[in-house]
């Protein structure tokens, strides 16, 4: 089952930081389907930092989607739309499609893992995760991170998978890690090595 990445331009000024649940939402509201969609992954919205817990968006910012490429049709009513995260008005553009590239090096945000909240006992279940996905490589945990769903705090890692196949880029980045991955968590993106 080919995965790709649905693309819609944004229009917006700002979103939270803490966003994933809230944009989840406000999917919800247009596209139902979303809930029971089993291999949906929303992207965190991408944007500039402004200090006081918000994202400034730019003309790069994208609604991004990962989902099944025979998946698409119910999504594209998204275009035209107007979205409402946490009361910030967003309006999303026109759609495109991008393939998953093969990459070595993969990152995600955030991974979120039901009952693994220390890094030593949450890295043994990122391996077993992968493991059942038969792909190979090297893992690092980053920062510690908390996210907001409705009232409760929700606690993860940043991941990075290093000296992936091809094959194992692509399977990482379809199926992602751990749970939640309507809210941004879990989705992979290719990453650059840290500079020396």
């Amino acid at each position: 089952m080919p995965f790709i990445d649905l693309a819609f331009r944004l229009n917006g000024s700002v979103v939270p930081v803490d966003h994933g649940y809230a944009l989840y939402s406000a999917l919800s509201r247009i596209a139902p389907e979303i809930h029971e969609a089993k291999a949906i992954g929303v992207h965190p919205i991408r944007g500039m930092y402004n200090g006081i817990g918000k994202l400034q968006l730019s003309d790069s910012s994208r609604l991004v989607l990962r989902l099944p490429d025979d998946e698409i049709r119910p999504y594209l009513k998204l275009a035209g739309k107007r979205l409402e995260v946490d009361e910030h008005p967003l309006s999303v553009g026109v759609p495109e499609v991008r393939m998953l590239l093969p990459v070595s090096r993969l990152r995600a945000h955030l991974v979120t893992i039901k009952g693994f909240l220390k890094e030593e006992e949450f890295l043994e279940a990122v391996k077993r995760q992968l493991q059942s996905l038969t792909v190979t490589c090297e893992v690092l945990l980053g920062q510690r991170r908390t996210f907001r769903v409705k009232e409760k705090q929700v606690v993860g890692f940043e991941v990075t998978a290093t000296e992936l196949t091809a094959e194992g880029s692509v399977r990482l980045q379809g199926n992602g890690l751990g749970g939640r991955r309507k809210m941004g968590c879990g989705v992979f993106v290719p990453s650059r090595e840290p500079s020396a």
